[in-house]
């Protein structure tokens, strides 16, 4: 996700960067412990809850450089990865099944 909100644009100073690494870390952390329970995917409630808690905690923690064009492309990007990466009960992309 970090990949997804700094490649190419904006361009972030050093703190800004770290600023989005934190917002991508609590984004994680909420979304592993609330949102992302079994079948989350195929529910409408649960994907609209996953979408509005990315939009914001990326709204709250993001430094000022995004645009509102670039934090919604961006945000959405961002979802898009979760719901393609994420399963649910802790199984992702990234754990071994």
């Amino acid at each position: 996700m970090l990949d997804i909100l700094t490649r190419r644009e904006p361009h972030l100073t050093v703190p800004e960067k770290e600023e989005v690494k934190t917002a991508v870390r609590r984004l994680l952390e909420t979304l592993k412990q609330e949102k992302l329970g079994s079948d989350w995917r195929k529910r409408t409630q649960s994907k609209a809850e996953v979408k509005e808690t990315v939009s914001n905690i990326l709204d709250d923690e993001l430094p000022l450089p995004y645009t509102p064009e670039l934090f919604s492309r961006k945000s959405e990007a961002v979802y898009q990865h979760i719901y393609d990466s994420y399963y649910g009960e802790g199984k992702s992309i990234y754990t071994q099944n």
